[in-house]
């Protein structure tokens, strides 16, 4: 059985994924970092230099939990419909708009889809222009397109439709080198036309009779076959019909682009080529082997809906980490994961999160403490067998935050493989560091942080502020180690491809 997924049900699952942020019971998404400790090839497998490819299923999904330093919520801002980057360069030959392309009719740069093919480029103003004709395959020649109009125009040998022009939020936020923002023009929007024929594909032949002709475009259009219709101009000269163009005399062009068309054909046979627009004074073209085939535009017309028309099923998620973000992102630390969660809950609860960031390693408050704990040491309380891995050491307020990943010696006893948590006043040791503490029972209150805000203890504990294992994660990637810092920014795009 033959079958494909279409890009109508692609851009229909952006849709619905977009729309998932704003609607009125809408999801929560967080943006998550983790892994704080290397990547071996006797634990998570792989390497720093080489990172594992996550396992799609839940393993991997329970120990970006285990490993999950910090979480960002996503806002309603900072999603974006985007589209592969294809810039404009003189000298470059683009594909064009033709919406059969198949494995068998394929475009000039070899792409067997339209969504796959150049068939739309941004300038260095950052306007956006698709390709309506490409002058059979040429090189584009001439300066850089700056027109605005809602009409097609003629630059560079080829004929444009001006799409849309990108904002500074747009530029800033969420353009990259690969991918860039598709958006509609609401005065481009206005002004197409539903089954307009805006393009030809002309078939020269030979024998014809010189001159100008005029001929319906026949089809399921508006008045479609009278002189009410679309109406094409054809302009033979050395006895062959001249290609597409929007010069007459010069080009066979389009009269007029009528409407309603999802298909159309031109008759070149007698009868029913005319001497005059109107349609009423026949005259035959003759000639052989030639053909006038039109070339319907998309739903609602050129511009109508920029990202349908584009391939728009890709959405950029593009979030922003600064420094601590208010004391829950660790700068004391690396992350080599990163990943979106949506509806987790608060920690020890059932209720989805509100919260804009959210720390996400467990913290305990020592007392009678001596000694450096380093990042990533493995720690050990003897009384208890608990096992665990520094993420930060906070020395001004003697707080220890730490992971426990279920592997030996990071989160699991390394011999028996059992899992303890941390708990009651027995010693943390470090075991590189040599240093000590105890975790301070009594710790039954807040703690104000560097940056203002506060973690509240009870009996010297702190839990992660989402629910481990809540939600759902929907995107994992594991990267080489990214370093963070006080005076640092993060810029973190996500693209999700449907």
């Amino acid at each position: 059985m033959a079958a494909i997924i279409t890009e109508k049900f692609r851009l229909h699952n952006a849709t619905q994924f977009e729309e998932s942020f704003t609607e009125s019971s809408n999801n929560v998404y967080y943006l998550f970092i983790g892994k704080s400790t290397p990547f071996t090839s006797g634990t998570s497998g792989g390497s720093d230099s080489s990172p594992p490819t996550p396992v799609d299923g839940p393993t991997d999904e329970f120990f970006a939990w285990d490993d999950m330093v910090a979480a960002k919520s996503i806002a309603t801002n900072s999603i974006q419909r985007v589209i592969p980057r294809r810039n404009f360069s003189n000298g470059d030959t683009y594909d064009m708009y033709r919406p059969e392309y198949s494995s068998t009719v394929t475009t000039t740069s070899g792409a067997s889809n339209l969504y796959d093919s150049t068939f739309f480029f941004i300038t260095t103003d950052f306007r956006v222009y698709k390709i309506l004709d490409n002058n059979s395959g040429v090189a584009y020649s001439g300066s850089e397109p700056t027109s605005t109009t809602t009409s097609p125009f003629s630059s560079g040998g080829y004929v444009l439709q001006y799409m849309y022009t990108l904002t500074a939020g747009q530029i800033n936020n969420f353009l990259t080198a690969d991918f860039m923002p598709v958006a509609t023009d609401t005065t481009v929007s206005a002004a197409a036309v539903d089954g307009s024929v805006d393009s030809l594909l002309i078939t020269a032949g030979s024998g014809y009779t010189n001159g100008t002709y005029f001929a319906a475009i026949y089809g399921d259009g508006t008045s479609a076959g009278t002189a009410s219709g679309g109406i094409v101009r054809i302009t033979v000269l050395n006895n062959a019909i001249q290609v597409f163009g929007l010069t007459a005399g010069t080009h066979t062009t389009i009269h007029s682009a009528g409407a309603g068309y999802t298909f159309g054909t031109v008759n070149l046979a007698s009868g029913f080529t005319f001497s005059d627009s109107g349609l009423t004074s026949a005259a035959a073209i003759g000639g052989s082997s030639g053909a006038v085939s039109i070339i319907v535009g998309p739903k609602g017309g050129h511009g109508f809906s920029a990202p349908e028309e584009l391939g728009g099923h890709f959405v950029m998620l593009a979030t922003t980490l600064t420094a601590a973000e208010g004391d829950d992102i660790t700068t004391e630390n690396d992350f080599r994961k990163l990943g979106i969660v949506v509806d987790p809950f608060t920690y020890g609860t059932s209720s989805v999160a509100t919260i804009s960031t959210a720390r996400m390693t467990y913290a305990a408050k020592l007392t009678s403490q001596a000694g450096t704990f380093d990042g990533d040491e493995k720690i050990s309380q003897a009384t208890t067998g608990a096992i665990g891995r520094v993420v930060e050491w906070d020395s001004a307020n003697s707080i220890l935050y730490y992971a426990q990943e279920r592997f030996g010696d990071y989160g699991t006893n390394g011999t028996s493989g059992a899992y303890v948590a941390f708990s009651g006043s027995n010693v943390i040791t470090g075991a590189t560091s040599g240093a000590v503490g105890t975790p301070d029972s009594s710790a039954d209150s807040a703690v104000t942080l560097a940056g203002g805000n506060t973690l509240t203890f009870a009996d010297g504990y702190a839990n992660p502020e989402l629910q481990p294992d809540s939600g759902d994660i929907i995107y994992l990637e594991n990267r080489k180690p990214i370093s963070r810092s006080t005076d640092q920014i993060e810029d973190i795009k996500v693209i999700v491809e449907f």
